[in-house]
């Protein structure tokens, strides 16, 4: 049997504080697991690519691999680009920003193993995981969301909107594939689509940090859309 192999998928905009450190992490957590990081940069205008690219000659091509785009065409989109280049046959998306911590990957894999699982997804919203660096009104809406959720959709996974996820390859590519909604609301019909295909889902509690650098991409256009995407997966789910 060959050994698993994880593809780490880390779409990037304006993310050039921030790169060299979670790849650092990366390196830091998962020194014994065989994987690659690949880095989709959507021409970041703060030059996230060059940094990427010297990266790239400390760690070397093997580990990360670069697959930058032209301009800025979305999360979706970013993940297709993404598989498409992935030699695992397990996938972690994760976000660039250090809000996901990559001390929890080996837990995510352990889990998977141990559940044999299709995707194991990184939980705020059970057993220890957590949100820190928001302030109310983001706590309370997310929350709001994810427990809306929950009662129309029944997804038989705590946190929707969440986008730190381990996926065996051929599920995510399956998923990527049945998914219409593009931004915020994409993560939610992930799990959504993985209930409607009867994939198995396990799940990992995960503390959450809010962008440490940058400015984050969560304002009142991103919530209108998620009522919408929510309203149509109702609908034709």
């Amino acid at each position: 049997m060959a050994e698993d192999k994880y593809s780490i998928l880390l779409p990037t905009y304006n993310e050039r504080e921030n790169l060299p450190i979670i790849v650092w992490l990366l390196e830091k957590h998962l020194c014994d697991v065989n994987h690659e990081v690949i880095i989709i940069d959507d021409g970041s205008p703060d030059k996230t690519l060059d940094v990427a690219k010297e990266l790239q000659k400390i760690y070397g091509k093997d580990k990360i691999v670069l697959r930058p785009r032209e301009k800025k065409l979305g999360l979706g989109t970013a993940y297709i680009h993404g598989i498409k280049h992935a030699t695992g046959n397990f996938v972690i998306i994760m976000d660039a920003d250090l809000s996901h911590h990559p001390k929890f990957i080996p837990e995510f894999i352990k889990k998977q193993k141990d559940g044999d699982f299709d995707i194991v997804s990184g939980t705020r919203y059970s057993g220890s995981g957590g949100v820190y660096g928001w302030d109310l009104k983001r706590k309370i809406i997310s929350r709001g969301a994810n427990y809306v959720t929950q009662i129309l959709l029944r997804p038989g996974a705590s946190d929707l909107t969440g986008s730190f996820r381990l996926y065996r390859k051929e599920v995510l590519e399956k998923l990527v594939k049945a998914c219409v909604s593009k931004g915020y609301v994409f993560q939610m019909e992930m799990i959504v689509r993985a209930r409607q295909f009867g994939f198995t889902i396990g799940e990992v509690p995960i503390s959450f940090v809010d962008r440490v650098y940058g400015e984050s991409k969560l304002g009142g256009s991103e919530i209108i859309q998620f009522a919408k995407g929510l309203l149509y997966l109702f609908a034709t789910t």
